[in-house]
């Protein structure tokens, strides 16, 4: 009886462990196909807003694409996932970012940011370092996909041997503040 007792057990351990392996890997490829899909949502939108975007896209080395949410008055903070694309290899890495700041800003909104690498050396750069910079301020209000802001301004910024778009799919921003961002490869997904 004693064999038997220690061999349900284990048997009971072994089908324990294999079973969360088994929903820990369901859950990571659930959440890459969520990130996949939004990547892809916001890139219809950066080209609806842009359509000259698409061209920039594809004839890059690869861009990268995040959707965060943020909640500012006075200092705040905002946080998502985004996906950076090689677009040689075709590979994908699944990536985080998160952004503090401070300054005379009021803001509670959904961004999408698109970033177009002008070298392969820049986009590896950013998948295998991070990236890391500070920023202005702007006025835009947004809801639906839509984005109104400064005439003449369209989100873009140039950094690091890239071009940086933001869009405000929903809510308000108004003020200026100083900003850091930072990005970096999230373990977990990839």
């Amino acid at each position: 009886m004693k064999l038997n007792l220690s061999l349900l057990v284990g048997t009971l351990i072994i089908s324990f462990a294999t079973g969360t392996a088994l929903g820990a890997e369901a859950d990571k490829a659930k959440k890459q196909a969520e990130i996949r899909k939004a990547t892809q949502a916001s890139l219809d939108r950066f080209y609806k807003a842009r359509p000259e975007l698409k061209s920039q896209v594809d004839k890059s080395p690869g861009y990268a694409v995040f959707t965060s949410f943020g909640i500012s008055f006075i200092v705040g903070g905002a946080s998502g996932h985004g996906l950076a694309s090689n677009r040689k290899t075709g590979g994908n890495t699944y990536m985080n970012m998160a952004q503090a700041s401070a300054g005379v800003q009021v803001s509670a909104a959904q961004t999408e940011t698109l970033i177009v690498f002008k070298s392969p050396q820049a986009l590896a750069q950013f998948v295998d370092k991070g990236w890391e910079f500070g920023g202005g301020g702007a006025v835009e209000a947004g809801a639906g996909g839509k984005t109104v802001g400064a005439p003449g301004a369209g989100g873009e910024n140039v950094i690091a041997d890239a071009l940086y778009y933001t869009l405000t799919k929903n809510g308000i921003q108004a003020g200026g503040a100083l900003a850091g961002t930072k990005f970096w490869t999230d373990k977990d997904l990839n």
